[in-house]
């Protein structure tokens, strides 16, 4: 009797333990992705105010003093409106002057409102100038793997003290996503304007809004500070893990997530992405701002380590904002 019940509960035994590992194949798979989701940064910049340099015209001045006159005939004033007012003959003196530069100043106000008070204008003239915090994300099919090695080389070589070199970064970053359309599968993006004394609160909020996704910044490269993670925290290659366990585990799919923000002088308007001419005009133009109108950038990508994933369920979760193109 005691046999046949040691006989009975042995099959019983044996599909329990099979089911109990599993489930811990599964799950411990999962929190592992989830523990070791690692993330590269690309970044640098200063919100300063830009410099504001001004040269007077130059003028020469006679022998014996007096005033050179711009126009012929004498007189320094506007010939055609007031030929009796002007140096060098006639009367006026300090009224002539004064009503010189009233009008001068209006005329020069008038061409301006005229024309329309554009950025580079105002970026000039304020010590508090417009500023445009830029965010570009666009989610790739992770058999881009070669984008996640020019990032990686990107990083290992840039320069990201001088703004010079931060506008090399985003030219080129933003030239290595442009040349992987057949990749593309999910993008979002916008563009939130502030002044300047501000910008970089609403900059830094952005960047550690994308930083907290990963687990560990595994290569970062900021302000010419490059950190790399050691070998021993490195995640597993795709070799290692190509065994039968991972098929159980594996989602239905595998993405690269990269993270653009770019904070610029002026009015900077990214088009609404809704499909994959939008991003690429979208790119074109964060990939084309100058360096002396950038003030920082943060380029920042997921899965940065070999043999990480970002799984479909992973997008959903922290990438819900994205859009399909």
């Amino acid at each position: 009797m005691r046999n046949k019940l040691t006989s009975a509960i042995k099959p019983l035994l044996k599909s329990l333990l099979l089911f109990g590992l599993v489930m811990t194949l599964a799950l411990g798979h999962a929190d592992g992705a989830l523990a070791a989701r690692s993330g590269g940064r690309i970044g640098g910049g200063s919100f300063r105010a830009p410099s504001r340099t001004y040269a007077p015209p130059s003028r020469t001045a006679p022998p014996g003093g007096g005033y050179y006159a711009p126009y012929p005939g004498g007189g320094f004033g506007f010939p055609f409106l007031f030929p009796l007012f002007g140096f060098g003959g006639g009367f006026g003196g300090l009224f002539t002057i004064l009503i010189f530069l009233a009008i001068a100043n209006f005329l020069v106000q008038s061409f301006r409102r005229v024309g329309g008070s554009d950025d580079a204008s105002e970026v000039e003239y304020s010590s508090n100038p417009p500023v445009s915090v830029a965010r570009l994300q666009v989610g790739l099919l992770a058999e881009s793997r070669g984008l996640q090695a020019e990032l990686n080389r990107i990083a290992e070589t840039a320069d990201t003290n001088s703004p010079e070199g931060q506008a090399q970064v985003l030219q080129e970053t933003s030239l290595a996503l442009l040349r992987h359309p057949e990749y593309w599968v999910y993008a979002g993006g916008n563009t939130q304007q502030a002044r300047l004394t501000s910008a970089e609160a609403q900059f830094n909020r952005l960047a550690l809004a994308e930083r907290s996704k990963f687990t560990e910044e595994t290569l970062s490269n900021v302000n010419n500070q490059l950190k790399a993670a050691s070998p021993k925290g490195a995640l597993p290659s795709a070799d290692q893990l190509d065994n039968p366990t991972r098929l159980l585990t594996e989602g239905p799919g595998e993405y690269i997530v990269v993270t653009l923000l770019a904070a610029t002088l002026g009015n900077l308007q990214l088009p609404t992405i809704n499909s994959a001419d939008d991003l690429r005009q979208a790119l074109r133009q964060i990939g084309a701002i100058p360096s002396e109108r950038l003030l920082a950038l943060e380029v920042l990508w997921t899965p940065q380590a070999e043999g990480d994933t970002l799984t479909a369920d992973d997008l959903l979760a922290e990438y819900a904002d994205l859009k399909l193109v």
